[in-house]
């Protein structure tokens, strides 16, 4: 921004040289003067400005635009947009060709060693990220939710853009009240007054998409009423044409940076995320569906009461964030309880109903402290904003399931066969497939080590991987090839991964993953047993029961371990 705004005023700066140029030269005083040097007579100034065709021509159209303006709304309306429109595809640009622009400055630039040129590279990645965070901003709506999409992919772009970008996840822009108000009366029919006998005008939350309220219907229920910014549905259509561009842009000056697949993602998933009545459908299919769970999830999602395209009236449930800790302890919330059922809720989602969440990060999640025990808890964990959901098919759900058992067995050949058919990811592609699905490095994780925590050294070697080993350009080809309901996998598996780490959980990741590879475990039996022989089904039972076994087993090792741990 400081960038942009010092070539703002050199631009200024260079505009007064030239006009004070041209005043020493005399040039605006030649319409004045004779081709003797003597000042024109009023008759020769006279004809001298005598209109032409041009100009009459040009003065009709500025009078008929103007009266436009004046006269037809329709038509100041379509102008007005018209100027933002050709404003915000300027500010993006504006910051490609700036980012281009230092981009390749730095890789073409010449080092005296390896630490010059990292050091060199930071500071542009971290001036990149600047200017695209003030584009982001300055265009709002759609871009934010790029924004915190990048913010999130820890795992895959450098500590620089995902820092900047952390910012969006609680800085989105608000839409005014007025604003709203309209849009609710437009679209619903009904008095935004008559509907509601309360309104708090101070949002409880605000997102990249929408916004949401805290008020109170005419017969005095409370509900939370969320509503679409309005300026979305003019803009969203260029914005996913601009941020394609981007990318595509981007793959062509740069080809080992290749995020073309974010912006087809964006593209396939945006226009869903804008109709809430598909998050109206989502909330209650999976309400409907964890009624059957709560003991295992203690879940709790808000009844939908009224959905229309742009607008969600739904009950009100408050709650405080997963990483508000002081909150949980002062309740006597039990943190482990609360990852088993995180790891219960969302590995239900993936390896039996098939039917994911796909954005889990804090925003979307609260616990709410209950009174009295419900359902074996004292504590509801609520679920909000269901406008993403991707359906898994069975037999890549069968794939996923058994590319897990085959890295707690070890068995580095099945985890590469059942990979390959998950992924469709090549032998070469294996290595770095696997530290991505696992958040581990590739000692880790090709050896199915991975029921212990990160060490910090293991961060570490991950970060030098990315920075100086190429491991971020084999990254960035495997997530442009790899499936769309892969990378959302990827990214749910990562966002529950932080929600986990967020909890300081006092059993630690082997409790969850032992969680999980239950859920596989059944995927696969469940698999086994389905249109198969007598012979064969004895045959599921029997691994199925062998596997259980195993990982009871298991977990009554890292029991033991942890208590021993806290007695000493």
């Amino acid at each position: 921004m400081i960038l942009l705004q010092s070539q703002w005023q050199r631009s200024l700066q260079g505009g007064k040289r030239k006009i004070f140029q041209n005043l020493n030269r005399g040039k605006y005083f030649e319409r004045y003067l004779t081709t003797n040097g003597h000042f024109k007579d009023e008759g020769e100034k006279n004809q001298s400005r005598k209109p032409k065709r041009s100009h009459v021509i040009g003065g009709t159209i500025a009078a008929l635009f103007t009266t436009g303006l004046i006269v037809d709304s329709d038509f100041r309306q379509g102008t007005i947009d018209s100027f933002l429109i050709a404003e915000r595809a300027s500010v993006v640009t504006l910051a490609i060709i700036k980012c281009f622009g230092l981009y390749l400055w730095t890789l073409n630039k010449n080092y005296a060693n390896e630490e010059e040129y990292q050091k060199a590279l930071s500071k542009t990645h971290k001036s990149a990220a600047e200017m695209t965070l003030w584009a982001l901003k300055k265009n709002g709506g759609v871009n934010i939710k790029l924004g915190q999409h990048v913010a999130a992919m820890t795992y895959l772009l450098p500590v620089e853009w995902t820092e900047t970008m952390i910012c969006l996840q609680s800085e989105c822009p608000r839409s005014s009240v007025k604003e709203l108000k309209e849009m609710f009366e437009n679209d619903t029919g009904y008095k935004f007054d008559e509907y509601f006998s309360e309104f708090d005008e101070e949002p409880i939350g605000v997102a990249s998409l929408a916004q949401v309220h805290r008020a109170k219907l005419a017969n005095g229920e409370e509900v939370a009423i969320k509503m679409q910014h309005p300026s979305l549905a003019k803009f969203v259509p260029l914005d996913v044409a601009l941020t394609k561009m981007s990318f595509d842009m981007m793959y062509k000056v740069f080809p080992e940076y290749s995020l073309t697949w974010l912006g087809d993602e964006m593209q396939e998933s945006i226009f869903i995320e804008l109709d809430f009545r598909y998050e109206a459908k989502n909330a209650k299919k999976t309400s409907n569906y964890f009624k059957n769970y709560k003991r295992l999830t203690a879940l709790r999602v808000p009844e939908v009461y009224t959905a229309m395209p742009r607008v969600l009236v739904m009950e009100y449930i408050s709650g405080a964030r997963l990483d508000n800790l002081k909150y949980i302890d002062n309740n006597g919330i039990n943190r482990a309880e609360v990852c088993a059922c995180l790891a219960h809720l969302f590995n239900n989602m993936i390896f039996k109903s098939g039917f994911v969440h796909c954005d889990p990060h804090h925003g979307n999640i609260a616990i709410r402290a209950l009174d009295s025990p419900k359902n074996g808890h004292n504590f509801e964990i609520i679920l909000y904003d269901h406008g993403l959901y991707r359906t898994i098919p069975n037999q890549m759900k069968i794939d996923y399931s058994k590319f897990w058992l085959a890295l707690i067995d070890k068995d580095r050949e099945g985890m590469k066969k059942y990979g390959t058919k998950f992924a469709k990811i090549n032998d070469g592609q294996f290595p770095i497939f696997a530290a991505a699905i696992t958040g581990r490095d590739f000692e880790h994780a090709t050896n199915g080590d991975i029921e212990n925590a990160r060490s910090a050294n293991e961060i570490e070697r991950m970060k030098d991987a990315m920075q100086n080993d190429g491991l971020f350009f084999d990254l960035m080809d495997l997530l442009a090839t790899v499936p769309r309901i892969v990378l959302l996998i990827l990214k749910t598996n990562d966002l529950v991964r932080h929600l986990d780490e967020c909890l300081q959980s006092p059993l630690g990741q082997e409790r969850t993953f032992l969680i999980m590879a239950r859920y596989c475990t059944y995927s696969v039996f469940e698999d086994d047993i389905t249109h198969r022989g007598l012979i064969n089904k004895i045959k599921a039972y029997v691994r199925y029961y062998q596997r259980n076994s195993q990982l009871w087993l298991y977990d009554f090792v890292f029991y033991l371990n942890n208590l021993f741990k806290r007695i000493i």
